[in-house]
């Protein structure tokens, strides 16, 4: 698979919803970005705190970690994301992280400062638009996956997850041929949905059992795309996937 900058996995999740023009295109690939690599588990951007600068993912995955006031083991993932994602772009806007940004997997993460952001939202109008538009289409996920977590069954919400995120990475050219590569352990899938591991494991031997996919180690085929999706009620739409009218 070819590597591309992490400003053109971005620039294709943009095309994705929207045209760009020249002007646009030539200030996204002139982005200042510093790039990081984080350990498997390694916290990205902690939370509290109050950063100068937002991240986008290059390569691997990142996650949004909370854990309750006084029980910091207890934790819960309430979003994943996938190379192309401004991860926390929110933080250009507010004062303090309510959660940490943690690496599933090895990752690797380029950071781009609030003064490029400013700079962006001052001069391009239709690129501040866009930001604003992955800010929305993040909270959309969010609400997704509140939905999937109170009206589907163990299996049938790991299936809405699988086609959710296939789509994410197959969108910026990450995945393909119904494969794809997720470096999450049990624990961590446990963590997302909301199961226990033993739940989890159970839910993975289902989807096995009913031909849907083979998962080995990290690696997932999806075998019969529209048997997932159909035991999974999955429909894409939220994800926004058609170009905004102009």
């Amino acid at each position: 698979m070819t590597e591309l900058a992490i400003t053109e996995y971005f620039i294709r999740y943009l095309q994705q919803r929207d045209s760009l023009g020249t002007d646009d295109l030539e200030r996204l690939r002139r982005l200042k970005t510093e790039h990081a690599s984080f350990a498997a588990g390694e916290v990205i951007v902690p939370a509290g705190s109050s950063p100068s600068r937002s991240c986008m993912m290059l390569r691997g995955l990142s996650a949004r970690s909370h854990s309750l006031f006084g029980r910091p083991d207890d934790r819960v993932i309430t979003a994943l994301h996938v190379p192309g994602d401004f991860v926390d772009l929110h933080a250009f806007i507010m004062s303090k992280l309510d959660h940490s940004i943690i690496a599933i997997g090895p990752a690797e993460v380029e950071f781009i400062d609030h003064a490029e952001l400013t700079e962006i939202t001052r001069n391009y109008p239709h690129l501040a638009r866009l930001l604003w538009m992955t800010t929305m289409l993040d909270a959309a996920i969010h609400r997704q996956w509140l939905v999937a977590a109170a009206s589907l069954r163990s299996s049938a919400h790991l299936a809405h997850l699988l086609c959710e995120i296939y789509i994410r990475l197959h969108t910026v050219g990450v995945a393909s041929d119904r494969q794809l590569h997720l470096p999450l352990l049990q624990r961590e899938l446990a963590d997302i949905l909301g199961y226990s591991p033993i739940h989890v494991n159970r839910a993975v031997r289902d989807l096995r059992d009913r031909g849907l996919i083979r998962w080995l180690g990290a690696d997932i085929t999806i075998i019969d795309w529209n048997g997932l999706a159909l035991l999974a009620r999955f429909d894409p739409s939220y994800l926004d996937l058609e170009r905004a009218p102009r």
